[in-house]
């Protein structure tokens, strides 16, 4: 009977609980709609499952229209849409060269016709020509690829870690001339997000959602016949562990596009980090964008180089809080031994930044036209700088030849500029373009007018003056891209310390106050050898600054940078943002406290010397000499710590019997 009873009572009491949360249901519905909160997680004030557009959220980025969960707002960056707009610019140029050479056209929409025939031969030439099969002329017009369609010769493209897949459905709806798109994730929430949206754009004819590990695709992708024309790998933080299997499945000649948002291993601030995954040591200096650029062309040369294979730079960018790279992957054991010769070592002072590079090979040709490699001979500095005195670091190894295809950069800039409605960024894409057009090509690193001025402790200069000075001087000097106040040049640090010595003759600096161990006071002690000349030039202020192009863009949002990894379930990532703040708001901070409520807490404490009977200080402890009573902490700390040292008793002090 007990057993009865208990059952009947439960079943009462959850009758009773029932009507108790449906009149609480109602009571919501009377009093309005549901609230934010309980929209995110999908479920509404009642608990019941909401409809799936309710939990998500719509965005409209180039052609593509994508829903994402609203309470993980990580699978979309907008800080990213200028990534996302110059790789769908390159595939297209990229698109154009590869087809082109089939005799296929492509139409961009927007874009003037351009199928004219590029050569006008005369009637004569004509006639010299003999036509050989089918009229080329009239097969690449007849021949064209617009942008939606599959074309059967197109490109196949990868994109290792789509997410959302707003990346693949952008190049599906934006990029022509393609055979299809593999979105690849290998969460499967993220591979069923991926399917919607490609119904929600209507191409599924071109775009295939795939769930798998992104390396074990592409190792399955390692023969001949099923490699990717392109590959798109941005991941979260490091791509080191999907460059080895991503340089062996690109096609021969393809292109490799790869975003690194790892900047705080790949800018110094961690170089063994930087070395265990890209093979580089990374310094600390003004020029750790470019720096990074080259340590990731070097880490994917290095690893194409293990299959016989080498990368060929065409366009480097850093932007933001990443650093982009476009690479083709070509095959040949000869063109492999020349890639030592296309690395280097960074030996940089730690006093006044000055870099010195050493290749790791030599490349030189003999009477007979063949190439001989051998090891480089070093090293460039001495044991101390001779500029400061000071020691030097080691770097590297990093990419030491041009990250650019300055020819293939001008391709993007013409269409981008004739086509400016195709992209919302495109005044950006226009502008650090531009200033890559500016850049010289075979000088590798900068300085910076910070840098320069901050180490003799003198006024800055301006950048005109100094690019005038260097100009008078007989060199070359450009802008960079990765940085404002950048001097990018091909004259020896020794010139540029006497432009800074003979520019603090103007500004002069009060030496008293300089150290005669510090790099200013050593520097300025020698009397430059070259008479620098101010005077601006007209030369001096290039194309891209005199018309004021945009090369860095305002904060487009709150708290602005990368976002947190994506975890399943998560709240929105400004409502976890206040939640964390809220959380760990003066937790670091030592909250005030009175000094007799403290002497109160800290009795109740018995003190471990007074108990030894080793206590000099007696009942002027700040901890009890009395039993600890039982509600006391047992864990809390016993020795006297407010005394600064408890010495042994001397032989005048007096101790007293311990306590049992």
């Amino acid at each position: 009977m007990s057993h009865a009873r208990t059952a009947l009572w439960l079943k009462l009491t959850l009758r009773s609980a029932r009507g108790l949360r449906r009149a609480w249901c109602m009571e919501g519905e009377s009093q309005g709609p549901p609230r934010p909160a309980a929209m995110e997680n999908g479920t509404g004030p009642c608990g019941e499952k909401l409809p799936l557009a309710a939990q998500e959220t719509t965005v409209t980025e180039g052609a593509a229209k994508i829903a994402f969960p609203s309470a993980n707002e990580v699978f979309y960056n907008p800080v990213q849409e200028f990534n996302r707009d110059l790789t769908c610019a390159v595939i297209t140029e990229f698109a154009r060269i590869q087809l082109g050479a089939k005799g296929i056209q492509i139409k961009v929409p927007g874009e003037k016709d351009l199928q004219k025939v590029v050569v006008d031969l005369s009637e004569q030439e004509e006639e010299k020509v003999e036509p050989k099969g089918e009229n080329l002329t009239t097969g690449a017009q007849s021949r064209t690829a617009a942008v939606g369609e599959i074309c059967e010769e197109g490109l196949r493209v990868l994109e290792g870690l789509a997410a959302s897949g707003l990346r693949s459905i952008r190049f599906a709806r934006e990029v022509p001339g393609l055979r299809s798109v593999v979105a690849n994730d290998a969460s499967a929430q993220a591979v069923e997000l991926m399917r919607r949206n490609v119904q929600l754009n209507n191409v599924g004819h071109l775009v295939q959602p795939s769930h798998a590990d992104a390396r074990m695709l592409m190792y399955q992708h390692q023969r001949v016949s099923e490699r990717f024309d392109v590959i798109d790998l941005d991941p979260y933080g490091s791509p080191a562990p999907f460059l080895d299997a991503a340089v062996q499945a690109v096609s021969e000649g393809g292109l490799l596009c790869v975003t690194c948002t790892d900047m705080a291993v790949l800018a110094g601030n961690s170089g063994e980090t930087c070395y265990s995954k890209y093979g580089a040591m990374a310094l600390k200096s003004r020029a750790c964008h470019e720096m990074a650029l080259r340590i990731v062309l070097h880490s994917l040369d290095l690893r194409a180089n293990c299959y016989q294979r080498f990368v060929v730079p065409l366009l480097s960018v850093s932007a933001d809080f990443y650093v982009r790279v476009f690479v083709r992957v070509f095959t040949g054991q000869a063109k492999v031994k020349a890639s030592a010769s296309k690395q280097a070592l960074v030996f940089q002072c730690v006093g006044c930044g000055t870099f010195h590079l050493q290749r790791l090979g030599k490349a030189s040709g003999d009477p007979g036209g063949r190439v001989k490699f051998s090891a480089a001979c070093g090293p460039p500095v001495t044991s101390e700088c001779e500029h400061c005195g000071q020691r030097h670091q080691l770097g590297g190894p990093v990419w030491a030849e041009p990250i650019h295809n300055l020819d293939f950069v001008g391709r993007i800039l013409g269409a981008v500029s004739a086509n400016p409605s195709r992209f919302h960024t495109s005044q950006r894409i226009q502008g650090v373009l531009s200033v890559i057009t500016e850049e010289l090509p075979d000088v590798p690193l900068y300085y910076t007018l910070g840098q320069l001025s901050a180490t003799i402790h003198c006024n800055t200069p301006s950048l005109l003056q100094l690019r005038s000075a260097l100009l008078h001087a007989g060199f070359r000097v450009s802008l960079s891209h990765a940085c404002k106040n950048a001097v990018k040049t091909d004259a020896p640090p020794s010139t540029l310390w006497d432009i800074m010595r003979c520019w603090e003759k103007e500004c002069p600096v009060k030496r008293e106050r300089l150290s005669e161990t510090s790099p200013a006071f050593r520097i300025l002690s020698v009397e430059p050898r070259l008479q620098a000349n101010f005077t601006i030039r007209d030369d001096a202020n290039p194309s891209s600054r005199q018309r004021g192009l945009k090369r860095f863009q305002a904060n487009p949002e709150a708290n602005w940078g990368p976002r947190p990894r994506a975890r399943p379930g998560g709240k929105a990532t400004g409502e976890a943002m206040e939640e964390r703040r809220r959380l760990m708001q003066n937790k670091r901070k030592e909250l005030a406290e009175d000094p007799a409520q403290r002497a109160a807490r800290l009795k109740m404490f018995p003190c471990k010397r007074f108990k030894e009977g080793t206590c000099p200080r007696g009942d002027q402890c700040c901890y009890s000499h009395s039993p600890p009573s039982p509600g006391a902490c047992a864990d809390a700390p016993t020795d006297c710590a407010e005394t600064p040292s408890h010495s042994p008793p001397g032989p005048g002090s007096a101790t007293r019997p311990g306590v049992d």
